[in-house]
């Protein structure tokens, strides 16, 4: 069975339509989930709308590369664009309609209209590595949730910083949505599953999971009693080591605030975006202290 046949999912690219079907599945008493994605999906991605499927009784996925969260040197022009395979895909994990929206019609001619998250939860990590990267973000998953109006909505913890930044968006601009984040998903090396592992090298790919393993470490140390410095010391340094170049950030911080710590007294993440040719990598996970 050929793909276009043998993906038989809903796709719609108007906002009206997508709508228009909303409004059908309301008028029957259902729930709705919302996963918004760039496309290129991967079996990360699949994870999110199994889990919105058992929260919700339709799952709307929505396929748009935003060009407004991409800086003036980055990847827009080059994300993959892969929508045949992205039906068939969700269709597969569950998902019941596919929005895929043209730029068009998520910014319409004269759209003058941004959304801007600020504070201490922005300016760090990716915040200050890509700049205007969180509004063009808010942006988006704002128009998305107005156009939606779902009563979910799956995020991915490996951007774990953009979880955060939609909660406060959400709470401040009083949306009626249920923000939920999804665990990491890894491949079985440890790499954290991202589209943009497409861009890696096999030689690349074969060192890329190091990240992973250095911060597992790093978070060991830690739990272990290491200096927080001491230890994001070691990874930065194992990190050239294995051949990744530039670091934007390595560091710990607070796993509800995103304030920087140097000692764990209370539940924290580490976090690391980093280079392995021209490829940026980002990956973070939980460091919790142990009870007493």
């Amino acid at each position: 069975m050929g793909l276009s046949a043998a993906r038989k999912i809903e796709v719609v690219t108007t906002v009206a339509e997508l709508r228009a079907r909303i409004a059908e599945w309301r008028a029957e008493g259902l729930t709705v989930g919302l996963v918004p994605t760039m496309g290129a999906l991967h079996e990360g991605h699949m994870s999110l709308f199994r889990q919105a499927k058992m929260m919700a009784d339709k799952v709307v996925v929505s396929v748009f590369v935003n060009p407004t969260q991409f800086g003036p040197n980055e990847d827009f022009d080059a994300y993959p664009r892969k929508l045949e395979e992205d039906c068939f895909k969700a269709k597969m994990a569950g998902a019941s309609l596919v929005f895929a929206p043209a730029v068009e019609d998520m910014y319409p001619k004269g759209n003058a209209t941004l959304v801007d998250v600020t504070g201490p939860i922005v300016d760090c990590l990716c915040g200050l590595a890509r700049p205007g990267h969180f509004r063009g973000v808010a942006t988006v998953v704002s128009k998305l949730l107005l156009m939606v109006l779902p009563d979910v909505a799956i995020f991915g913890e490996k951007d774990y910083q953009q979880l955060m930044v939609i909660r406060r968006m959400v709470t401040d601009l009083a949306i009626p949505v249920r923000i939920e984040g999804a665990p990491i998903h890894r491949e079985v090396d440890g790499l954290a599953l991202s589209s943009r592992n497409a861009y890696l090298s096999d030689s690349e790919r074969a060192n890329a999971n190091r990240l992973y393993k250095s911060l597992w470490q790093a978070g060991q140390d830690i739990l272990g009693g290491k200096r927080v410095q001491d230890a994001l010391d070691w990874v930065a340094d194992e990190l050239v080591r294995l051949g990744f170049g530039r670091i934007d950030y390595l560091e710990l911080r607070d796993a509800e605030t995103l304030a920087e710590m140097d000692r764990l007294d209370r539940p924290a993440r580490l976090f690391a975006a980093v280079f392995m040719g021209k490829t940026r990598l980002i990956d973070n996970l939980p460091v919790e202290p142990r009870p007493l």
